[in-house]
């Protein structure tokens, strides 16, 4: 079955929205990022991912470590191809790395890594934190080319962008053709010998209709799941998403 990452990037932001220049030794600091990991993987959760950015607009260095220490299963590290964020990547030890773009405009990543721009410093990045045993996925669009370059840098993983999936939803015309490029680029992701991961945008909507195109490894999904934890909590946010996806194929 399709395993379920979940991304708490947006716990952090809301934590920082309040909490960004407070002494955290002298106030109850909230919400608590460890909290919502542990409630993610009580409800499921085969993964926790949080993306530590250049700006360090929401995840801390601190939390990257404390969720290495505190939770039971595997931490996936999103980040950009920076030399400050690799070296925290190489003493935190993470599971998983994902290396992204990153835009100091954008709310939350917008579009894959493009590795023919990009191609020497992902390279570099990758056989880095590979030798440190560090398992190394890129996120990129869904396009051939960029899975190829993927495998050629030395990826394990791909994780593809579903974002112009999840825009065009309303669309039925242009939600075949995105699903028809996500499934080109899963297959040829496949017979390269990639693992191959989705996300961006993937909610309780449009999470059935993307896995009965590919049967992904993994979905790496967020602000869906957080925006349901504000009603119903985080475990069961979780727990809903995980039946959504037990649920394909039966």
């Amino acid at each position: 079955m399709t395993k379920l990452g979940v991304n708490i990037d947006h716990c952090a932001t809301l934590r920082q929205a309040r909490y960004r220049f407070s002494d955290a030794e002298k106030v109850v600091v909230e919400p608590d990022i460890m909290e919502a990991a542990r409630l993610a993987e009580s409800g499921g959760a085969d993964s926790i991912t949080a993306h530590l950015r250049e700006d360090r607009r929401h995840m801390q260095d601190s939390d990257m470590f404390a969720l290495r220490r505190g939770i039971s299963g595997k931490l996936n590290m999103e980040m950009a191809c920076n030399e400050d964020v690799i070296s925290v990547a190489l003493k935190v030890l993470p599971d998983y790395v994902c290396l992204v773009p990153e835009n100091r405009q954008e709310v939350t990543t917008e579009g894959g890594l493009d590795l023919r721009a990009n191609e020497a410093k992902a390279e570099s990045a990758v056989a880095r934190l590979s030798a440190a045993g560090i398992r190394c996925s890129m996120f990129i669009d869904p396009d051939i080319s960029q899975v190829e370059l993927a495998r050629k840098i030395g990826a394990n993983t791909v994780e593809l962008h579903t974002g112009a999936y999840a825009n065009a939803w309303r669309n039925p015309s242009e939600r075949a053709v995105q699903l028809g490029r996500l499934k080109a680029a899963a297959e040829r992701a496949a017979e390269l010998g990639l693992t191959v991961n989705s996300g961006h945008g993937i909610n309780y909507e449009n999470v059935c209709q993307l896995l009965e195109t590919f049967a992904f490894d993994e979905l790496n999904i967020g602000h869906t799941i957080v925006s349901k934890a504000l009603s119903v909590g985080m475990k069961a946010a979780v727990e809903e998403m995980k039946r959504l996806i037990a649920g394909v194929g039966k």
